[in-house]
């Protein structure tokens, strides 16, 4: 059982790669063993298997609507359900949809915990930073034994 970040996004689209950029920052610091670092890009469901028998999964993804631009928010899996009570069914569908089907089509364990570190819109360098820091902590803080 490892800890994972699972950096998610588009390089070529503007308004999504905040994920991708902070997987760029998080692949120069030291990533502790029993965590693994992803770069998820677009793979949607695809991404089931990394949460499987996972410890602490933190999403990073740019989010919509959460708070002001070029901010960083912190959201666990429950709110990130919540604020999607429907999800959607199509390639837009995001972490929600994953969320919502991850208990009905995992084999193993479901994760102890999940976050969201959401970037709203375009981010400064600085606000990428904290976000790479803040990934890292959550998972320090829940060492897998």
């Amino acid at each position: 059982m490892k800890n994972k970040i699972l950096c998610i996004g588009s390089r070529l689209v503007e308004t999504d790669k905040a994920g991708p950029e902070v997987y760029d920052r998080l692949c120069r610091k030291k990533i502790p063993a029993h965590t693994d670092l992803v770069e998820g890009g677009i793979a949607g469901l695809n991404l089931l298997c990394h949460l499987e028998q996972a410890g602490v999964v933190v999403f990073v993804d740019a989010v919509s609507g959460f708070t002001r631009p070029g901010q960083m928010i912190v959201l666990t899996g429950q709110q990130v359900q919540a604020a999607c009570p429907k999800p959607v069914y199509d390639h837009s569908a995001g972490i929600a949809y994953l969320l919502a089907v991850l208990p009905r089509v995992c084999q193993g364990s479901l994760p102890e915990e999940i976050f969201l570190v959401g970037l709203e819109g375009r981010c400064d360098s600085t606000t990428l930073d904290r976000a790479a820091d803040a990934s890292l902590t959550m998972t320090r803080k829940n060492p897998v034994v």
